[in-house]
């Protein structure tokens, strides 16, 4: 197996999107910050603003085969790290000309969530070229571990940030992030073959190609089905877990805080475990356990009550669980489905798994505040946890369960 701790480019990269990750939750916290305490939006705008995040997603497939047809992802990757940098700091540069506005945020909204997803489409095939096959699940559970720390440090790092400084300028720093991850990225040398064909069908032909070849696929179907189900379900809890939480269970936000940082830790626990499981195991049983223990724990929220103590150590221990399920889940599959798809369709395979994986979260939030309003809070949580957890029973009859070892997979062609 190959020692990532020695290779450069990975460490760099690694580095990168370290950094990007910590940068991205303080983004998640100043942008509806500024439309709810700088531009008094109203929950409708806020929603439409979250919605513009996403939104470029459904995108995705046609820019995963354009990217499919460069040969300079890593180049692209940088432009778009570049592109979101540029993005961000018009922000607090109209802020301090006094003169932002929503029209503004939503722009600000969109170019970023494009360029995330360009970047994105090209993730799949540099990582590819980057990191040995023999080595994709360790750099996934250490590019994991990033994400997870910052999902547990970045909100109080972004919190102090928006507090000492306001929004506006926070942003500054999540500007300087993809500033730093561009420079790391550009750094990095990779060989990057040219495409084949590169006069060859149309970008919505090449679109159709991979939408195709990721139905076609045994592993991929099920991967989609199963993440495309669970993202509905799980996201129906999404957009229901504060406010119940607030509503219901009567915590105060210093409380809700607490229980999501200590949550928040079973991801990072589990990114780090996920290797050692998956080989214990086996990644396929590996990823079916990570998807059962990702859902599961809603239910668990929606049973919470007693005193404070309580309800706090019910919802941690919620998040804790689903954290640590999402992770096994998470970086065994990637790994899984780098292993399955050929190079000269990553991007576009990319592209169409991300247009219906991801286009899916906005209509699962959705569903969630029609249920919410009309079944009741509690009985929408429990529909959530049977939904997702359900999910796995794409993987139980498919070929991914019975996936001991990516070494025993067959090479793509």
């Amino acid at each position: 197996m190959s020692n990532l701790w020695r290779d450069s480019g990975f460490l760099r990269f690694w580095g990168g999107q370290t950094l990007s990750q910590f940068g991205d939750r303080i983004s998640e916290l100043a942008l509806p910050l500024i439309a709810v305490t700088l531009l008094d939006a109203s929950t409708a705008e806020v929603a439409t603003l979250t919605a513009l995040v996403w939104g470029p997603n459904l995108l995705a497939i046609l820019l995963g085969a354009w990217v499919d047809q460069q040969r300079r992802k890593r180049r692209i990757m940088v432009l778009a790290d570049l592109a979101r940098a540029a993005a961000l700091a018009t922000l607090p540069a109209a802020y301090l000309f006094g003169v932002i506005t929503l029209g503004h945020l939503y722009l600000v909204a969109v170019v970023t969530g494009a360029a995330g997803v360009l970047f994105n489409t090209a993730y799949a095939s540099f990582f590819a070229r980057l990191v040995p096959r023999s080595a994709y699940i360790d750099a996934n559970s250490k590019l994991g571990a990033s994400r997870s720390v910052s999902h547990v440090a970045g909100p109080a790092a972004g919190g102090a940030l928006v507090q000492v400084l306001t929004a506006p300028i926070a942003l500054l720093a999540d500007t300087v992030t993809f500033l730093l991850s561009a420079l790391l990225i550009g750094r990095i040398r990779v060989d990057e073959p040219a495409p084949a064909g590169e006069t060859g069908p149309s970008m919505l032909t090449r679109a159709r190609e991979g939408l195709r070849f990721v139905v076609g696929h045994p592993i991929l179907r099920a991967s989609l089905g199963c993440c495309t189900t669970v993202n509905f379900f799980t996201f129906i809890a999404y957009g229901l877990t504060v406010l119940f939480a607030s509503r219901v269970l009567g915590l105060s936000a210093g409380a809700i805080g607490l229980a999501f940082g200590i949550g928040a830790t079973g991801s990072v626990l589990g990114a780090v475990l996920a290797p050692r499981i998956s080989r214990r195991i086996g990644v396929g049983p590996t990823i079916a356990t990570g998807v059962v223990l990702f859902a599961a724990p809603i239910a668990l929220i929606a049973a919470a009550g007693g005193p404070v103590w309580a309800r706090v150590g019910t919802l941690a221990a919620a998040e804790f669980v689903s954290g640590f399920g999402v992770m096994l889940l998470d970086v065994n599959l990637n790994s899984l489905q780098t292993s399955v798809v050929p190079d000269d369709m990553r991007s576009r395979v990319s592209g169409a798994f991300s247009t219906v994986n991801y286009g899916v979260r906005p209509l699962g939030a959705l569903t969630g505040g029609l249920l919410g309003t009309y079944a009741g809070m509690r009985p929408s949580l429990l529909i959530a946890a049977a939904g997702g957890t359900l999910s796995v029973v794409w993987l139980l009859t498919s070929p991914i369960v019975r996936v001991r070892s990516l070494d025993r997979l067959l090479l793509p062609t």
